[in-house]
């Protein structure tokens, strides 16, 4: 939610689920939680409405540079990984200790304000950028190797500066590199050369509703399908990776809003569904045809939700949030050929939240930053086995995992190295990394390069072991 951000006190949300229904009575008479605000609603910008004077993302410009694709293997094509988990694959060992200087950096770029995290594929890095001089979205494609702009692709839109603009992260094939920009604009281009696609305007075609501090949702490519969440005319929907043409439309009858949350896959009864973190509650609709399975508004949060849905597997999906909201446990059971969703536990936010960067299932356990900024363990029955205590807070930073390490940025740049294990908070390194601030978008890492950014700078540094 992608990055994705919110409002806690000065931060604000970012960017990377959903519930349905048993049938469409059980969406007629859902209670949910109320979950209570954080800090006052004058504090809440108002919700746009979209632009009035869109524009045709098809009549964007595209310019190319003379930067190249990297000759580097592996891959990190989206919103949290090849995956979608937050946790490289790759066998690629990285250094467990580092001099005070931190790994070494290999290329530095400068950005427009915000949050957007990259992606990266067959040596190319993809990002959203947002250009405030020609107020345009810019999807820019770098060298994984040099960090050399390969191409960009522009198209106008008014943006105001709200704590930073863009937010999201791309999802890119061989083929096509999707995006969605601060104003719900759907943009599908050619991964390799920039041309244009085709694109589709989310406000204007299926009733969207611009969260507030923009979009923070990342699309997700499965099956040769661009799987989004409009809220509006459609809970959920899929478009043809190819022609961007709708092929099914999930119903919206509660009329659940965009947040910042993204669509998150999971199967259980061999059915393989899209679970979705709305503004009113959570479902899962169908992979096949998007109907709706199973909903609940056990879980939602009204100012700002913004990490996704984590499938814990067996059934249970694990939601967590700021403003009050804390953690809580779903378990999926079948009813004849219905599924209803069970809570099998709520923790208070003092003891297990996620304000911004969803948290991490790794060997069994779940690792995240809980509202008063510590890094915690938690094991599945929703007991703490450690946190890193108030000397070692990371704030609204992001972090992943990779080869048993998690990688952790704070909110002003300070990168630090723990090892990934309930036995205990375990630090091994960490380095000042970023001179700005507000470094909170979404990590990538590929055959042992690390891609950080803060509000203005991407940095790609060497954690390989040598």
């Amino acid at each position: 939610m992608p990055l994705q951000e919110f409002l806690i006190g000065k931060a604000i949300p970012g960017a990377v689920a959903a519930v349905g229904v048993l049938a469409l009575s059980f969406w007629l008479k859902g209670d949910g939680l109320e979950v209570s605000k954080r800090i006052p609603g004058t504090d809440r910008p108002a919700v746009e409405a979209g632009a009035e004077d869109l524009p045709a993302q098809k009549k964007g410009q595209l310019v190319a540079y003379q930067g190249l694709a990297a000759d580097i293997p592996g891959s990190w094509p989206g919103f949290r990984g090849r995956n979608l988990d937050g946790v490289s694959d790759e066998k690629a060992p990285l250094a467990r200790e580092w001099g005070p200087e931190g790994p070494p950096a290999l290329w530095t770029l400068e950005l427009g304000e915000g949050h957007a995290g990259p992606a990266v594929r067959n040596g190319r890095v993809y990002l959203l950028d947002y250009d405030r001089e020609k107020q345009a979205d810019a999807y820019r494609c770098f060298s994984l190797g040099d960090g050399k702009e390969i191409w960009r692709y522009s198209y106008p839109v008014k943006v105001k500066r709200n704590h930073g603009m863009s937010r999201t992260v791309p999802a890119v094939t061989d083929e096509l590199v999707v995006g969605m920009g601060p104003k719900c604009h759907v943009t599908c281009l050619d991964a390799r050369t920039g041309e244009f696609r085709w694109a589709l305007d989310l406000v204007k075609d299926f009733g969207a509703q611009v969260p507030p501090w923009y979009a923070g949702q990342c699309p997700l490519i499965e099956d040769g399908r661009v799987i989004l969440a409009p809220g509006g005319d459609a809970l959920l929907m899929a478009a043809d990776c190819r022609t961007g043409e709708t092929i099914w439309k999930s119903a919206n009858p509660f009329g659940w809003k965009m947040t910042h949350t993204s669509v998150v896959p999971m199967t259980f009864r061999q059915k393989r569904a899209y679970v979705y973190s709305a503004s009113g509650g959570v479902a899962g609709v169908s992979a096949e045809d998007g109907a709706v399975l199973w909903h609940t508004a056990e879980w939602k949060i009204k100012i700002a939700a913004v990490a996704s849905p984590v499938i814990v597997g067996d059934g249970k999906i694990f939601l967590s949030g700021g403003y009050n909201a804390g953690s809580l446990m779903l378990q999926l059971k079948a009813d004849g050929e219905s599924m209803v969703p069970e809570v099998l536990f709520r923790l208070a936010p003092e003891v297990f939240g996620s304000p911004q960067h969803t948290p991490i299932l790794f060997d069994s356990h779940i690792y995240g930053v809980r509202p008063d900024g510590e890094l915690a363990c938690l094991d599945l029955e929703g007991k703490v086995k450690w946190s890193s205590g108030p000397k070692h807070r990371f704030g609204l930073g992001p972090f992943l995992v990779a080869d048993g390490l998690i990688c952790a940025l704070n909110d002003t740049g300070r990168l630090t190295l723990v090892e990934a294990s309930p036995k205990a908070y375990r630090q091994l390194a960490e380095a000042k990394i970023l001179d700005g601030h507000d470094s909170w978008g979404p990590m990538a890492i590929v055959n042992g390069r690390l891609l950080l950014r803060d509000l203005t700078k991407l940095v790609c540094l060497d954690v390989s072991r040598k």
